[in-house]
């Protein structure tokens, strides 16, 4: 035997065989889902949905557009933000599309500025919609750090501010439903929310970069 064959052979004496890890876009999906559920859940626990809500979706094309706009963008989002996390499972197309799909779910609201979607109107207001929106957001983003904590990531900075944007981004949609309809008011006090969660999410993870 070889010094070569002898070192293999010590170096794999004492191997297990360990469980293949589970695939990122199936982790993104499973947080996702877990956490649009919890959102869902304690906006209901905190107070009733808008009562034409539902009715709303099934009648009007704009508001249905505008949700569905939301959940394809934060369902791009959140499988983009977890292959971030494993080097070379982000390919540059899937990212553009990413980036790009948030801005265009916001700029319906922005057109609503000048054309809503349907009738602005104050059923349903929820008196502090904006602090729903950022301590809905935390415990998604918590979990969502800790996840990702068991792949490889080379930019903490870009994947945290990635999955804590669509972690801001989860109750800012579902205000949709739970709470008023205007797009100024949805603008300021639920989509400027999210954007600050992730930017809050980004600040962490740079401080925590800093300090290893």
């Amino acid at each position: 035997m070889t010094n070569r064959d002898a070192l293999i052979a010590t170096l794999s004496a004492d191997l297990q065989s360990v469980k293949p890890a589970t695939p990122v876009d199936r982790v993104a999906i499973a947080w996702l889902l877990l956490s649009a559920m919890y959102v869902v859940a304690i906006t209901h626990f905190m107070g009733p949905a808008r009562s034409n809500a539902w009715f709303q979706l099934a009648t009007e094309p704009r508001f249905l557009l505008e949700c569905l706009g939301g959940l394809l963008a934060m369902t791009i989002g959140a499988v983009g933000a977890f292959r971030a996390a494993v080097p070379g499972a982000l390919s540059r197309r899937f990212l553009l599309l990413a980036i790009a799909l948030m801005p265009i779910w916001w700029s319906f609201y922005l057109v609503g500025l000048l054309e809503p979607g349907m009738e602005p109107s104050m059923l349903g207001k929820r008196p502090h919609c904006i602090w729903e929106t950022f301590v809905y957001a935390l415990p998604p983003m918590v979990l969502a750090f800790l996840l990702t904590r068991r792949f490889y990531p080379l930019r903490p900075v870009y994947l945290a501010f990635s999955f804590s944007m669509v972690a801001g981004m989860m109750p800012a949609l579902y205000m949709q439903i739970a709470c008023m309809y205007a797009p100024a008011h949805i603008l300021a006090f639920h989509l400027l929310p999210g954007i600050l969660v992730a930017a809050a999410g980004a600040g962490v993870a740079w401080i925590l970069s800093l300090r290893r």
